[in-house]
């Protein structure tokens, strides 16, 4: 598998488009710098994006993402790169260009990112399904599936969260709506014991499957997902479980959102059927109401994942964003749940 182009390049976040014109020199020798345009993407919360492309020929755009302060603290920066080479290989990936000091050069998808709306739509969650499916059959290089990692990484979140900020405002927030580090600790080990014995099998996961991460191409009747930052091999159920927590949205949180049981039901019964695709026998109702149930006390983990990592974020992110507020709001959400889906029982 033949690398990226290696680009000597430090990009500073303040001045993307500069940095991303320089990037260009490699990647798209032949354009003249003159006649590259750019369009800014504000979408994402943890780093700055343009894309560069030329008039004539806009489908050709190249991506340049500059990674955000400290990110390389929550995302292993090396397997990212492996992960983006190993999706484009498998079809589920644009290709990767170029790799610079901080960050990449990567394909546009084209098509339009998904919505609160969107991501319900009995067509495109049915194709979404049918696309984690695929991706969760991507086997190792080696023959060897590695260990899950959600646990190895909450166990390194947790060694990075702050103990307190010097803005006074946000750190009695702080102090007064986040649970103690103490506390924390015993929920996790609790919520270890309970996800653990229920033998999710270990598949390669996105991990982070919220609607601006998916795009859906009307055209070719397919949906894409993007940014590899987190894909790791992980419990199947927690992919599928932070796919469904993300339904309520980012920027403007609603929790009603998730889906409920019949919707559920309907969406894993699809996917299962994606992904047992060439088993002879039918997928049957044990089956689906067992992946139900893992599904939602996994949907506990992506809470509690998503809490610390935006901790973490409130401490060190220079971007525009209530990383602590988001955080407050993901152990809001696991605590009010918690009873409920940990006391769901699996089908004798």
């Amino acid at each position: 598998m033949a690398g990226p182009e290696r680009i000597e390049l430090f990009i500073d976040e303040n001045s993307v488009e500069s940095g991303a014109l320089k990037a260009m020199q490699t990647v798209r020798p032949s354009w003249k710098p003159d006649e590259i345009k750019f369009k800014v993407f504000t979408d994402g919360i943890t780093n700055k994006l343009v894309g560069c492309y030329l008039e004539e020929n806009k489908k050709d755009m190249v991506l340049v993402r500059v990674y955000g302060n400290k990110t390389e603290l929550l995302v292993d920066r090396v397997a990212e790169i492996e992960n983006m080479q190993i999706l484009h290989v498998n079809g589920c990936a644009p290709e990767l260009y170029g790799v610079f000091t901080n960050g990449l050069c990567y394909g546009y998808v084209h098509g339009v990112v998904l919505d609160t709306q969107l991501i319900r739509d009995p067509k495109v969650s049915r194709l979404n399904g049918r696309e984690m499916a695929r991706m969760h059959h991507i086997q190792p290089a080696n023959g060897k599936i590695p260990e899950p990692s959600l646990f190895v990484k909450m166990s390194k979140y947790f060694t990075l969260i702050p103990d307190s900020f010097t803005d006074a405002e946000k750190n009695q927030r702080y102090q007064k709506e986040v649970p103690s580090t103490t506390q924390l600790q015993q929920e996790l080990e609790s919520l270890k014991g309970a996800l653990l014995p229920l033998n999710s099998p270990v598949v390669f996961c996105h991990n982070d499957l919220l609607c601006k991460n998916i795009v859906y191409t009307e055209a070719e009747d397919k949906v894409t997902f993007i940014d590899y930052e987190y894909a790791s091999y992980n419990f199947q159920a927690y992919d599928i479980a932070n796919h469904f927590d993300e339904f309520a949205g980012v920027d403007e949180v609603d929790y009603s959102l998730y889906p409920d049981r019949e919707f559920q039901l309907a969406w894993l019964r699809s996917y299962l059927q994606y992904f047992h695709a060439d088993r002879p026998q039918p997928v049957t109702d044990r089956e689906v109401e067992i992946l139900y149930i893992q599904v939602n006390k996994f949907a506990l983990a992506s809470h509690f994942f998503w809490g610390l990592w935006a901790l973490i974020q409130a401490r060190f992110s220079a971007i525009d964003f209530d990383f602590l507020d988001y955080g407050i709001l993901r152990f809001n959400e696991y605590l009010k749940r918690k009873d409920e889906f940990l006391g769901l029982q699996l089908p004798e």
